[in-house]
């Protein structure tokens, strides 16, 4: 079978992910850093490759429920949100989450990327004043009546069935979203793999083809937001001691949070950057926010005469029962508690393992520390300290070289290859699964060709089971080896404590970055002629024994 062709690589140098920006009005829940994880894994895995990758992510933190929560707790809404925000900083570097930037739509940048796609929507004739009257859900903005649902217990927004609506009647800026259904029409024509899963896209089509009402952009009476840069006139709304006039209102939220991924990339401050960066090579958001990103957002581009990104990736919830994690609910899971429990490596890994990045996924505490046993304490982590343990004992810690071709070679060369495009296609539960079917046939080996049995052999002066012997041990010695690379984007500092105890170096930085190209490492034989000792065994991931549910 032909290596994987790598003329694609060097044309691609550079790669630019993003996640939805978080809500910063409660500590963060497993739920809520689901694609973060998922997101960081990516970005790693590009790093390695040799990519030059930009990963941003942040927080959303102009939100009314944000403004309301301040005010209840009698506080400043920035108070709050730094606070808010600090909890979020702390959990994803808990979880090894190394963004190039955490954007917060606080920032200042932000805020003039924000006012210059007011303006260019303005000079393109789609903003427009007028008046609504309507629900408005603090955690999603003004809801249109095909996003309300109603039951026994009242009107209730699709996608937050618990937070109470508002009806508010205000004087609000509109932008023209009608105007633009035949465009992104033909837009998804002409271009039809860019929202994904395919099933997603269908979902948004449909929506289009249902008819594109304008959505407000502005708020007239809520003053924590980004001041909205123009009057009525399309006067500057900057006052000359440089303050706004708080009388031309705020940004609407979503108009806010979806500019975000422009500022990320130089936009409008740094030119060179923006035309190096934009477009994305992809969105990663969840199914609840696709519409505002498949269609409002592509709108709001068009209208500012700017490039689409080049990949919408919406993945699914994490479910409990059947429900919605969500802390509304009380049946979410705490990452810190996780990280206490399973530790970083792990609960990355059982969290992309056990949950889909395609659709929804029914997950628990029992069926997470079931995964972490069986794959990483028993599968990977006991094959990696047999492994180390027989060559110390048995080659006197000399390591070997992989042997002549043989099975293990032909399989991890399949395996590699159908983990990659699992990977690059964002199925990153499908690549884990595949990684871990050849973990398992190595596994096998060790229980077929019987290490112990050969040096019994070889030390009764059998010359062939010697030389068995070494070959086996030099083949997994190699598997390891490419398990603990391969594995590197999701449990990332599991990786150097592998090598070392190899005995190979190290070759990536913390993030991913400043290492050889991966895909040349993950060659079968790549370092066979380097000569080297193994190290003692230490254990990787300690076996849980109580499985009962995070504190």
């Amino acid at each position: 079978m032909p290596g994987p062709d790598r003329s694609a690589e060097s044309e691609r140098a550079r790669y630019y992910l993003t996640t939805a920006i978080a809500y910063a009005n409660n500590r963060p829940g497993l739920h809520t850093l689901f694609e973060v994880i998922g997101a960081d894994a990516i970005a790693r895995w590009h790093r390695m490759k040799g990519n030059e990758t930009r990963f941003l992510t942040g927080t959303d933190e102009y939100s009314v429920n944000i403004a309301l929560t301040a005010a209840e707790q009698g506080r400043d809404p920035k108070a709050f949100v730094d606070e808010m925000v600090a909890l979020f900083r702390t959990a994803e570097d808990t979880l090894q989450i190394s963004p190039d930037r955490f954007i917060r739509t606080t920032d200042l940048d932000h805020q003039r990327a924000v006012h210059e796609m007011i303006r260019r929507a303005y000079a393109s004739g789609d903003l427009y004043v007028g008046n609504y009257e309507g629900w408005y859900c603090p955690n999603e903005g003004f809801i249109p009546a095909s996003q309300l649902v109603e039951d026994s217990s009242g009107i209730h927004c699709a996608n937050h069935p618990t937070v109470a609506l508002q009806w508010l009647s205000e004087r609000n800026w509109f932008f023209r979203l009608s105007a633009y259904q035949a465009k992104l029409e033909r837009y998804y024509a002409e271009h039809p793999d860019w929202v994904q899963p395919e099933y997603r896209k269908n979902e948004m089509l449909g929506f289009i083809r249902g008819g594109l009402e304008d959505f407000s952009v502005s708020r007239e009476k809520a003053s924590w937001g980004i001041p909205f840069p123009i009057r009525e006139d399309g006067s500057s709304s900057q006052l000359p001691d440089g303050s706004w006039d708080p009388a031309a209102g705020t940004v609407y939220v979503w108009f806010d949070a979806l500019t975000n991924y422009i500022t990320g990339a130089g936009f409008p401050d740094d030119p060179e950057a923006f035309a190096k960066w934009w477009p994305c090579d992809v969105h990663i958001i969840g199914k609840d926010i696709n519409r505002l990103h498949t269609i409002m957002w592509p709108a709001m581009l068009m209208s500012a005469g700017l490039a689409l990104p080049k990949l919408v990736w919406v993945h699914g919830w994490l479910l409990a029962q059947g429900e919605r994690m969500s802390k509304s609910r009380g049946n979410f899971l705490d990452p810190n508690d996780m990280v206490a429990a399973l530790g970083s490596d792990g609960t990355r890994y059982v969290t992309l393992r056990e949950a889909a990045f395609d659709r929804d996924s029914d997950v628990s505490w029992n069926s997470f520390v079931r995964r972490y046993n069986a794959d990483l304490a028993n599968d990977f982590g006991n094959l990696v300290n047999r492994t180390v343990t027989m060559v110390n004992r048995y080659l006197g810690g000399n390591r070997p070289p992989p042997g002549p071709p043989a099975s293990l070679r032909s399989d991890w060369l399949s395996t590699s290859l159908s983990y990659r495009g699992h990977l690059e296609g964002f199925l990153l539960h499908e690549a884990l699964a595949v990684l871990w079917v050849f973990v398992g046939a190595v596994n096998r080996l060790v229980d077929a060709e019987k290490p112990w049995a050969l040096a019994k052999a070889a030390g009764s002066n059998d010359a062939d089971a010697g030389e068995r012997l070494r070959n086996v041990l030099g083949d997994l010695v190699e598997a390891c080896r490419l398990i603990a690379l391969a594995t590197a984007p999701f449990i990332p500092s599991i990786a150097p404590k592998v090598l070392q105890q190899l005995g190979y170096d190290q070759p990536y930085g913390p993030d991913g970055k400043d290492g050889p190209p991966l895909l040349d490492e993950l060659e079968w034989g790549a370092h066979a002629e380097e000569a080297g000792h193994v190290a003692l065994p230490e254990p990787l991931f300690p076996r849980l024994d109580v499985e009962s549910p995070v504190a």
